[in-house]
């Protein structure tokens, strides 16, 4: 099924060089069509595709989708509407980004696709890391796994400067321990938006990153 036309795209185009609230809502209609339904309803087809493989994936399209909205509070840049959208799809849905799943960004620019751990509490910090100093070989072995190396490379995430006294030996034998999240990511052409096949080939990211984040579940718990 086509989720999206190609005014989805034209949409985020023309939000980039009007970017201001005459112009949104102006365009309020074509908004709510073309880029707030469609992608409430992809990010609908996405939980029930995994809900055939997870059943405890409980959880709703709204309770992940972000607002378009930016946070200009503190921000230099006063622009007010992102231009992509946004949706943490897991159990946690948008409130709790530490939760593992798969997150999903459309924009004109990439479909961009990502897993992990973005924002672990202290505590499930320090449960990862224990995960991790207890036995490194079977987490490089995940992260190591041929479709995941070629799928979503390294993974990402900022790392603390000075390593602690008592992680410095699992720090030795893996360095990414030195993490403060855990998550990989991957990008496809914006074009993919467009195709019946855009959630059959989510999915094969979802397939494919699901024991890195079937680990750090665990690790969090």
């Amino acid at each position: 099924m086509k989720y999206f036309e190609q005014d989805f795209l034209d949409f985020f185009n023309e939000l980039k060089e009007n970017n201001h609230k005459e112009w949104f809502h102006a365009n309020k209609k074509r908004y709510e069509k073309q880029v707030k339904n469609a992608f409430s309803s992809s990010v609908s087809a996405i939980i029930e595709e995994i809900q055939e493989h997870d059943s405890e994936l409980n959880i709703d399209a709204k309770d992940c989708i972000l607002r378009i909205n930016r946070d200009i509070r503190f921000a230099k840049d006063k622009t007010p509407y992102n231009l992509h959208v946004t949706a943490f799809i897991s159990s946690g849905g948008r409130k709790d980004k530490s939760v593992p799943g798969i997150f999903v960004r459309f924009s004109p620019e990439m479909v961009g696709i990502m897993g992990g751990c973005f924002g672990p509490s202290k505590e499930q910090l320090q449960g990862i890391r224990s995960t991790i100093s207890q036995d490194p070989a079977s987490f490089r072995k995940i992260i190591e796994e041929k479709k995941f190396k070629a799928a979503f490379g390294d993974i990402k995430g900022d790392a603390i400067k000075r390593i602690p006294k008592d992680l410095k030996a699992a720090f030795e034998q893996e360095p990414l321990i030195a993490n403060k999240q855990f998550y990989c990511m991957a990008q496809r052409e914006s074009e993919l938006l467009l195709s019946d096949k855009l959630i059959s080939e989510l999915m094969k990211y979802w397939h494919t990153m699901r024991p890195f984040n079937d680990y750090l579940s665990e690790a969090i718990r």
